[in-house]
């Protein structure tokens, strides 16, 4: 995320509380937080009435969105492409380098600014690392700058997600005191999971909050997640028995094993089903814990477990798509429509 003095539509001064690129979750602060899970609320109540949803449409009928996903995506992508649609946005969209001009050899910076000379906003997904904020500050230097979303840079951050995340809690919670007090369990691939990464620096935002690390010591969380715990005061604790601490817990929020990241085959080393959770799982669990997961899944999550009252992650995954049009709103300075109207 970005934010700027001045005031600043693409391409024009935008004002300091508004969002500009959306980068890294580290800089999102709780006032901001709590505004874009109201805005997400919001305009999912006002797309309900085929009026409100004319209105949405309307907001942002000449922008222009660019979806670059070089890397492969379905919940990512098609949330963003339809939170554009439901503000009225058109998108174009880059899927695979070999349709563009990187494979004649054209850098990335000449791409993306390529791009931005048709669009309004790039959101972008890459399998390499720091992509977008290598775009974002491309942007900060042309004259006609344009936000960048980050959709996924290679294993370390996922911000959308992150916020979605947030949204999911707290709506899961809110007949509880919300996301303050919880205790939250991040079970699976920690080290190359980019959603667990992301949401980890979210937690400075919330009074009272603990965190269970549950993985193989090979897929333990990163040091750089643990040391921004340590320095915000944030209790945690790391063990390979889930069900050890699986009754203590608020929330269990599960990775699969990132094998796409791979060198040497070191998934298969590991014994996934003590990181798992079917039926045995959840007659331990809390009878008002939720459960969730970021999509796709594999046997991480029996099947069965999708009837129980406390898996949310579907929800999580249609709570996607409403703070990505929160986003936009944000962005795009247009968020004051949705608040003044009379719900």
């Amino acid at each position: 995320m970005t934010q700027r003095d001045a005031s600043k539509k693409p391409g024009k001064e935008v004002q300091s509380t508004g969002l500009f690129h959306v980068i890294d979750p580290q800089v999102f602060q709780r006032p901001l937080l709590d505004e874009l899970c109201d805005l997400a609320t919001r305009v999912r109540a006002v797309a309900k009435r085929a009026e409100g949803a004319r209105f949405l449409q309307n907001l942002l009928p000449t922008s222009r969105a660019m979806l670059y996903f070089t890397q492969p995506s379905t919940r990512t992508f098609l949330s963003f492409d339809n939170a554009c649609h439901i503000l009225g946005m058109s998108t174009s969209e880059i899927r695979n380098p070999a349709t563009s001009s990187e494979v004649k050899g054209e850098s990335f910076e000449d791409g993306i600014r390529t791009f931005s000379s048709y669009v309004d906003v790039i959101v972008m997904r890459t399998q390499e690392p720091g992509r977008a904020a290598q775009a974002a500050q491309l942007m900060d230097t042309i004259a006609r700058p344009v936000p960048i979303i980050n959709a996924g840079s290679g294993s370390d951050q996922h911000p959308t997600q992150a916020l979605l995340d947030i949204y999911t809690l707290g709506r899961s919670f809110s007949d509880r005191g919300g996301i303050d007090g919880k205790i939250i369990g991040l079970m699976g691939d920690l080290k190359r999971g980019r959603t667990v990464r992301s949401l980890c620096y979210l937690m400075k935002n919330y009074s009272n909050v603990s965190l269970v690390f549950i993985a193989p010591k090979q897929f333990a969380m990163q040091s750089d997640v643990i040391n921004h715990l340590k320095e915000h005061n944030i209790p945690f604790k790391e063990t390979e028995k889930l069900n050890e601490v699986i009754s203590d817990l608020d929330a269990l929020y599960i990775t699969r094993m990132q094998s796409e990241w791979d060198e040497v085959n070191e998934s298969q080393a590991v014994d996934f089903t003590k990181f798992s959770v079917g039926p045995k799982e959840l007659s331990l669990f809390k009878e008002k814990g939720i459960i969730m997961h970021p999509l796709p899944r594999g046997a991480e999550i029996d099947t069965t477990v999708d009837m129980d009252p406390r898996a949310m992650y579907w929800r999580q995954e249609r709570n996607g798509m409403w703070m990505r049009v929160a986003v936009l709103l944000k962005i795009f300075q247009i968020e004051g429509q949705i608040q003044k109207l009379d719900l």
